[in-house]
């Protein structure tokens, strides 16, 4: 989806998180929902120190940038 990739980070963050905690059981789910590159998601999100938690299914942040 086009229109996510140009969004910033946080909002970004935001809507997948919401998206992983309600209609999507695991990253590949949310990738295939959004038709999102994994590389162009975890890019983005990464570049702000968050990263994907497979036991809590949500991108947390696990540095400061």
């Amino acid at each position: 989806m086009q229109d996510l990739q140009q969004l910033p980070a946080e909002i970004l963050l935001g809507i997948v998180n919401e998206k992983l905690r309600l209609h999507c059981q695991d990253k590949q789910a949310l990738l295939y929902e959004l038709d999102l590159s994994p590389q162009l998601l975890e890019q983005k999100l990464n570049q702000f120190g968050y990263e994907y938690d497979m036991v809590s299914n949500q991108y947390r942040k696990v540095r400061d940038v």
